[in-house]
């Protein structure tokens, strides 16, 4: 990123580089850099909140009335203590046949479908597997657990590739079960410990 903008600046552009990691930001020392101390992911802070978003973006935009290289830091942290817990109502079973986390999944794809439409896909599956593919990755992972080697459980693509599809289209499903934008972590603590998958 950081170097990018030393190619656009070359040219005349000006940029502003947002960090979430301090170390990072400072030692590729962007032209214009302001570290933001927010949750991976989140760049302009809370979820939801304009406001506060605009405000951040403000800040890095006061950074272009610098001609001469500026590192910055945002005012505000924002934490995740671990404190809270995702709460989010999972589907009854619906095939007592399928493996527990396969049926999950199938029940949780009304959610997902909820979660594109309404926020996108920025976060759900679609990287190595379609969500349309979801419980067969999960199937594959679930021979592997049975004793199958990896390289025959018919796992589709990279496995942490998959896993991370897998875990993104839980996480997707879960923004429309909530009734709220969880904590940066909330959501891997959730798919984690309370889930089949």
């Amino acid at each position: 990123m950081s170097t990018l903008a030393h190619i656009f600046e070359a040219e005349g552009i000006a940029t502003i580089a947002l960090g979430s990691i301090k170390s990072q930001i400072e030692s590729t020392a962007p032209p214009r850099g302001l570290w933001c101390d927010f949750p991976l992911g989140r760049p302009l802070g809370v979820p939801g909140d304009p406001d506060f978003q605009h405000r951040v973006l403000a800040t890095a935009f006061e950074l272009l009335d610098s001609s001469e290289p500026i590192f910055a830091e945002y005012d505000v942290a924002i934490s995740d203590d671990a404190s809270e817990v995702l709460a989010c109502p999972m589907p009854p079973r619906h095939d007592p046949d399928a493996h527990p986390a396969v049926d999950e999944a199938n029940g949780l794809r009304p959610a997902y479908e909820r979660a594109i439409a309404e926020y996108g896909n920025r976060m759900g599956a679609g990287r190595a597997v379609q969500a349309d593919d979801i419980t067969g990755a999960i199937e594959a992972f679930v021979r592997v657990v049975e004793g199958t080697p990896w390289k025959e459980a018919g796992i589709p693509g990279i496995p942490s590739r998959v896993s991370q599809d897998i875990r993104g289209y839980y996480e997707t499903a879960a923004l429309a079960l909530s009734d709220h934008a969880p904590s940066a972590w909330a959501g891997t603590r959730w798919f984690l410990d309370h889930t089949e998958a």
